[in-house]
């Protein structure tokens, strides 16, 4: 028997997102949304001398498991490099169609095992991991 797809940690995680506040001067933002279930999520992010978050902000309007993915991803972005994020996004992205066995270094991915076969789900999982990878290029391509 399967692990069910919304479970206690989905659902805590869901609604204890942190960096729930836009930034007022980002150097990056992104918005992303998924055309499957509707979810959309904004993230502002602002970088360093040395290209590490040093900020977060994010507008999270997602289902559960959108929900969970953002928290996931604010409660370990900060100080983590444009690279870094892509890292995570890519290897998030593998993990959910089934290219590799582990989600990854990102503290947390795991959680998202019993999402694997229900592909439908997966572009809401990515969101977060998606708009801050980019935030971040954005803010690093800035002068």
């Amino acid at each position: 028997m399967s692990a069910p797809l919304y479970n206690q940690t989905i659902l805590r995680l869901a609604t204890s997102i942190p960096h729930q506040v836009r930034l007022e001067a980002p150097g990056g933002t992104s918005e992303k949304r998924s055309p499957v279930c509707g979810s959309r999520i904004i993230v502002d992010v602002a970088l360093d001398g040395e290209g590490r978050v040093t900020a977060i902000g994010q507008e999270v309007r997602a289902c559960a498991l959108g929900q969970a993915s953002a928290s996931l991803m604010g409660a370990a972005a900060m100080g983590r490099t444009p690279a870094e994020l892509e890292a995570a996004r890519a290897d998030l992205t593998a993990y959910l169609a089934g290219d590799r066995e582990t989600p990854g270094e990102w503290p947390g991915l795991d959680i998202f095992e019993p999402a694997r076969p229900y592909t439908a789900r997966h572009a809401s999982i990515r969101l977060a991991f998606e708009a801050v990878a980019d935030a971040a290029r954005q803010a690093e391509a800035k002068p």
